[in-house]
């Protein structure tokens, strides 16, 4: 009977990709390889055969394309000693080189990321800290870290005078882009943030990894004039967006929108004016009165000045006078009476906002057309500050009858520019550490608001793969609370060592994964504090105020190496030595872990720790799967296990202690009963 062993490297990048082509051309392969000459013959006119074409290309590319092939062989070992809530939460925080970390997450993370961002390291000639060499992958990260002895690895130092200076950014850069696309779900989207130096390679390369027909958006993100620049002061730098498919996010429909500072404010003085005066045609000249007497009273700076347009009052709440032109030149001509004198409207000189006649009236008559006092200039529409939907037009009611409450308020489209000072979060961050430990980190404040516009559901999952000081993860957990949403993270960091005889060395953080982690408490315990003593009106405690920590690690299993050249000797000494194929110092916790994700269950996934036959059984997601990691599995055990019906079960190999009769048995049993059985 054929053995069914659990694969201990990650899951291949590109066998969802050859997959689909073997299932859409199954005739170009040969041997179990695409043959090339049969697929130019299939896809006939559609290959390119010319010399030269158009595209990106570097020194090292084709290493590059290698590296992110090449499958992992390492684990993410469970910390929960430096984790909070450990058990309960479905944050995530890895401590580790992304590259490696990002293979593993693959059989996991499929398709399963609502939003990316990331501050990869700017490539302004100073050394960055990602190895130089990553044909040895784990190998590589291992010595690095510390895991492993031997002499480490030459860090990337990137100097303009290199030949090779944006050849080894875009070779470090090319294969985690790429591998971080297939996390994406289909609606989901990806933010880069970048300066100068790279911005135009950034876009070329993210052209290539998610399709030029998927860029989004280039922002401006402004953070304040540098008076010592001797020619131009060069204050900002650039958040690039692309989708993993701009398309379907046209098919679900998707609008970003954010909400005008100052409006709710507006709102709420609406609805109580609206209290005190009633309600009714009667009562609105009263609050419009009321509300232009409230914007004079606020002072110039306060948000709601910039919407003292919105001084109409007529049912559906306030409102501003808004263009009824077509946008552009040649817009529909058709006739709309005047409702007093009964001639015909001027038409405006690009013709009417709406393609048909019938669509104009639809808007006169939900009130929504303000006409003049003749017909000699054209009516102009309303502009609510409340928005009113095309359900809510077809009831009318509905609208009138309170739900307003319940809709978004003034609500925008996001410019392509904003301001925000950097010295704002370096002040936040020192205040929150009590040092200034880290340079430069990034605003959680406005990725709060970039998350909140571009993400609306519960369960949506945030990866930043160059976490820094983790404000991603800051940001995430503060739009929680604010808004009483449940989204969660995943960052992960580099322990790239911090700098000796710095601030952060000196106060005790050897690197900077341990500065986010800390980060990360101390915001969990401040918001804990604030929710402290309150009523818990809006269900706030059930906020994941929380973490795992993972660290990138060797397997907790032996790997045969089958590439390795090896003789007699080395042979019969290395059969020896996977007679155990468990890693001395290994815990059942790791093995737990290292299989779950090896198996393609998340690193939250619910897990249940059962006794049957007194022996300890994980039981994952509602017992979809057994896991037995005893030192020896008995045969009441199995025979329990079969009764339960899970859909698959997995069990050490060396917990048959060499008792094939026991392995055969169990095999047999999980076969005829319709239950995946594999070890490890």
């Amino acid at each position: 009977m054929t053995e069914d062993r659990l694969p201990l490297t990650s899951q291949a990048v590109l066998a969802d990709k050859l997959a689909a082509l073997r299932e859409l051309f199954p005739e170009v392969f040969a041997e179990g390889k695409v043959d090339f000459a049969r697929l130019k013959q299939v896809l006939g006119e559609a290959v390119d055969d010319g010399r030269e074409r158009y595209g990106l290309s570097w020194a090292g590319k084709s290493e590059a394309i290698r590296n992110l092939q090449a499958q992992s062989v390492g684990t993410l070992t469970p910390v929960p000693e430096e984790s909070v809530n450990f058990d309960i939460t479905e944050n995530i925080f890895i401590e580790g080189d992304n590259l490696e970390v990002l293979k593993l997450l693959q059989k996991s993370y499929h398709n399963q990321i609502k939003l990316i961002y990331i501050d990869p390291p700017y490539n302004t000639g100073k050394e960055f800290i990602y190895p130089d060499n990553f044909r040895e992958g784990l190998e590589d990260y291992l010595r690095y870290s510390g895991q492993k002895n031997g002499e480490g690895i030459k860090l990337t130092t990137n100097t303009e005078t290199d030949g090779r200076f944006h050849s080894k950014w875009l070779n470090m850069m090319y294969p985690r882009l790429y591998i971080a696309r297939n996390l994406l779900r289909d609606d989901g989207i990806i933010f880069a943030s970048i300066d100068d130096h790279e911005v135009d390679n950034l876009r070329l390369l993210l052209n290539e990894v998610f399709g030029e027909e998927n860029f989004i958006a280039q922002l401006i993100w402004n953070k304040g004039k540098k008076n010592d620049a001797k020619l131009f002061s060069v204050g900002h730098e650039y958040l690039v967006i692309y989708a993993r498919s701009k398309s379907n996010l046209r098919e679900i429909g998707t609008v970003w929108r954010e909400p005008k500072p100052g409006a709710q404010e507006i709102w709420d003085e609406y609805c109580r004016l609206r209290e005190i005066h009633g309600k009714g045609d009667r009562f609105d000249k009263v609050i419009e009165n009321a509300l232009r007497e409230w914007y004079k009273s606020l002072p110039d700076k306060h948000p709601s000045k910039a919407l003292s347009r919105y001084k109409h009052i007529d049912k559906y709440g306030p409102w501003r006078d808004r263009d009824i032109s077509w946008p552009g030149d040649g817009g529909p001509r058709y006739t709309v009476p005047h409702p007093k004198t009964k001639q015909p409207c001027k038409i405006p000189s690009t013709g009417w906002r709406f393609s048909t006649s019938e669509a104009m009236q639809k808007k006169i008559n939900f009130g929504l057309v303000e006409f003049r006092e003749d017909h000699t200039e054209p009516p102009f529409l309303k502009a609510h500050l409340r928005p009113i939907s095309e359900e809510l037009e077809d009831d009318e009611n509905a609208y009138l009858n309170g739900e307003e409450e319940e809709a978004e308020i003034g609500m925008q489209v996001r410019s392509s520019y904003f301001y925000k000072q950097s010295q704002v979060a370096v002040k936040y961050l020192r205040g929150l550490m009590g040092e200034k430990i880290f340079n430069n980190p990034k605003d959680h404040e406005e990725l709060a608001k970039l998350i909140d516009y571009c993400t609306s559901s519960d369960g949506d999952i945030i990866l930043d793969f160059f976490a820094g000081s983790a404000s991603t993860a800051e940001a995430v957990l503060k739009l929680n609370h604010r808004k009483s949403v449940r989204k969660h993270f995943i960052m992960v960091q580099l322990p790239e060592p911090t700098p000796e005889r710095s601030t952060a060395r000196n106060t005790g953080y050897n690197n900077i994964a341990e500065i986010g982690k800390e980060r990360l408490r101390r915001v969990i315990n401040k918001l804990n504090e604030e929710d402290d003593g309150r009523l818990d009106l809006f269900g706030t405690g059930q906020h994941d105020r929380g973490f795992k920590v993972f660290k990138l690690t060797e397997s907790n299993f032996k790997i045969w190496d089958g590439t390795a050249p090896q003789d007699v000797e080395q042979l019969s000494v290395l059969l020896q030595e996977f007679a155990e194929n468990i890693q001395l110092g290994t815990t059942k916790l790791g093995m737990l872990y290292e299989i779950l994700l090896k198996t393609g269950f998340s690193l939250t996934t619910k897990i249940e720790a059962l006794e049957i036959a007194g022996q300890e059984i994980f039981a994952i997601e509602d017992r979809e799967l057994f896991i037995c990691l005893e030192y020896e599995l008995l045969d009441a055990t199995v025979r329990q296990i079969v009764e339960l019906q899970p859909r698959q079960f997995i069990s050490l190999d060396s917990s048959f202690r060499g008792n094939d009769e026991l392995k055969t048995n169990t095999q047999l049993q999980m076969r005829d009963h319709n239950i995946k059985f594999r070890t490890v």
